[in-house]
């Protein structure tokens, strides 16, 4: 049997089918080849048409289904990952009332902290783990407050894995995770934050039915298996947000393991079994995948906004034509420290770990006599491996010590270069795998569809392809780290 994972993603959507006897890729696909596009109607707003994503998802499938490597019929079972926190509200019909505001749209922020004062610190860190903040409630709130005739015909919200689950099944439904996503998880009631529906005066119909992320949320609609070549009734048996997915696709599902990406945004996602959150939510805890009332799993999400789409900035303004492989190799050929160039990759919206601030990115120490191109591709990545350490400090002062942390062989950490500055500025040893998003997503259809008993059998043989460890040079890099930390405090002043 095969099963097909979708990942949803910002930049693209991308489809992978895993052969469920050995969990082993037989294809990918994705659509677009370029970057999708994100409109900011307004400074710090970030918006995208739903849509877009299932016209993008449906030329994935049948792109994937023309290579020929595999019998499309044979698919038994769907996954969905997608990028979290983003809304999507549509009307008693399902159709789509307005662009999606997505997960780094910083328009909510003054939403949140109002609900944040109202709640209560004691509420929202027993209760939610979190703060309301820049979260889905919080920009359904702008919505209803700014835009009271779309709200009105707001029949349900739901994250972007929900909407590409209702155009494929006709059916509408959500999780725990999901929920905890958008700050309406309420984590002691294990139920819907009534609390938070409460202050922003929502009503409880607004929630798609709950059901857990491992399970059937509708079954593939005869129109649409005839649209995209499968079976009729092929069930959708998973849908996670893209963290807690990627978490997944490394088989970090135990309290204590520690999953890492540096893709558009830069994140690492620590598992635990305790109900905590940061008291200053600079990093914020959702329900795991695997979380239930009697085995909590929590997953704790350090975030930086700022992370590859510096890296693609720099590409695009100062690469001249550059591939990503040519600009790391003139990267690895600059001084460590990059002779005094310091960049703070911050100017992807609001950054939690530094309170919600919208600094923008910042280039800092540049001598015209003196800086290349090659410099400035180092500093970039120099500067997005020390805003992993910072946020790594702020997880320890949360409890979490990693001894190593598994991260996938894609987006940034195809480059040796940050690959070694990450394992140096954070000291902590890198487990590489071969995974994806879609992949991972496609392993979790094969557990939501009990193809696989268990998680554990599903990665029985997963293997690490690499490890990157620290090097002895631990000097050199604690004064490159403390010299761009010093840059940072200023910046925030």
């Amino acid at each position: 049997m095969l099963l097909l994972g979708i990942d949803v993603g910002t930049s693209s959507i991308k489809v992978s089918v895993v052969d469920a006897a050995n969990t082993r890729l037989v294809a990918s696909a994705q659509f677009p080849e370029t970057e999708a596009a994100i409109h900011s109607p307004h400074p710090g707003w970030a918006e995208q048409e739903p849509e877009s994503w299932w016209q993008y998802t449906r030329q994935s499938i049948k792109k994937i289904n023309a290579s020929g490597k595999f019998n499309p019929k044979d698919i038994g079972a769907i996954g969905i990952a997608y990028q979290m926190h983003g809304l999507v509200i549509t009307d008693i019909n399902k159709q789509v009332l307005r662009p999606s505001i997505i997960w780094c749209d910083s328009r909510a922020i003054e939403t949140g902290n109002k609900a944040f004062d109202a709640l209560g610190v004691e509420y929202c860190s027993k209760h939610l783990l979190n703060s309301p903040g820049n979260f889905t409630a919080s920009k359904l709130a702008w919505v209803k407050e700014h835009e009271p005739e779309i709200f009105e015909k707001t029949d349900k919200m739901m994250l972007p894995g929900d909407f590409i689950a209702m155009k494929l099944t006709g059916e509408l439904t959500t999780s725990p995770a999901a929920l905890s996503e958008g700050v309406l998880w309420d984590f002691l009631s294990n139920g819907v934050a009534d609390s938070v529906m409460a202050n922003y005066g929502f009503s409880k119909t607004l929630i798609p039915p709950v059901q857990p992320v491992f399970s059937a949320h509708g079954y593939v609609t005869g129109q649409i298996a005839e649209m995209l070549g499968l079976k009729p009734g092929i069930p959708v048996s998973y849908k996670a947000g893209d963290q807690p997915n990627n978490a997944l696709s490394l088989n970090v599902m135990n309290a204590g393991e520690i999953a890492a990406t540096a893709g558009t945004s830069g994140v690492i996602y620590a598992v635990s079994d305790h109900l905590t959150g940061d008291t200053r939510s600079r990093v914020n805890s959702f329900v795991h995948v695997n979380h239930s009332s009697h085995d909590k799993r929590v997953g704790v999400l350090l975030c930086i906004n700022g992370t590859g789409i510096m890296n693609s900035w720099i590409k695009r303004v100062a690469g001249n034509g550059l591939s990503y492989q040519q600009i790391n190799e003139q990267a690895a050929g600059a001084p460590l420290g990059s002779d005094g160039l310091t960049i703070l990759p911050f100017g992807n919206g609001a950054e939690r770990m530094l309170g919600n601030q919208l600094m923008g990115a910042q280039i800092h120490g540049l001598q015209l006599t003196t800086h290349q191109a090659p410099h400035i591709f180092r500093a970039a990545q120099e500067g997005i491996a020390c805003a992993f350490r910072f946020g790594l400090d702020i997880l320890k002062e949360n409890g979490i010590r990693p001894s190593v942390i598994r991260a996938g062989k894609a987006n940034m950490f195809l480059s040796p270069l940050f690959t070694e500055l990450f394992v140096n500025f954070t000291g902590t040893p890198v487990e590489l795998y071969e995974n994806d998003g879609a992949t991972g997503a496609a392993i979790g259809a094969g557990i939501g569809a009990g193809i696989f008993s268990s998680a554990k059998e599903a990665f029985q043989n997963y293997r690490p392809v690499a490890l990157a460890e620290p090097t002895n040079n631990h000097e050199a890099y604690a004064r490159i780290y403390e010299r761009w930390k010093l840059v940072l405090e200023k910046a925030l002043q």
